[in-house]
């Protein structure tokens, strides 16, 4: 199959969201591989930055999985990376000046700004309030250093 040739986006993101399936199942086996949330911020931040309707999907999609996976409510993290990104992240950028301040932000308020989001979506709605664990903390500096590379 050839390609034309004012198409020339790789495939590579497909095998990526094939890697992230199965590392995202493999993660809910094992509970110290971390869920890559705030790389997925991250990636959906930048992805929103370039308007690449693509990535977003992707990464829509591997939400989705993360979801399924942990048990959360279905798209409460894309609704919550929204409006982390409209509302919250231009804030800190204007506010703070360093890339390690930014990128430390990044990871707090993408684990422990989701678990209130979800508190509160389960407050609202009457549900079952999600239990944090101590692997959190685990979680958030893996992820910072993980962050920090991209």
């Amino acid at each position: 199959m050839q390609r034309s040739i004012s198409n020339q986006k790789p495939i590579v993101p497909f095998f990526y969201i094939v890697f992230y399936i199965i590392y995202s199942s493999l993660g809910s086996i094992y509970p110290f591989l971390p869920p890559l949330l705030s790389v997925l911020f991250v990636l959906f931040s930048k992805a929103l930055d370039r308007n690449d309707t693509v990535a977003v999907l992707l990464i829509s999609f591997c939400l989705l999985i993360f979801e399924a996976n942990y048990g959360y409510l279905l798209f409460s993290s894309i609704i919550y990376f929204y409006i982390q990104y409209k509302f919250i992240m231009p804030k800190i950028v204007q506010n703070f000046s360093c890339s390690f301040c930014i990128k430390i932000s990044y990871v707090l308020f993408t684990y422990l700004g989701y678990f209130l989001f979800l508190t509160l979506v389960a407050n609202i709605f009457l549900l079952e309030t999600p239990e944090i664990n101590y692997y959190i903390v685990y979680y958030i500096v893996i992820e910072f250093f993980i962050v920090s590379i991209l």
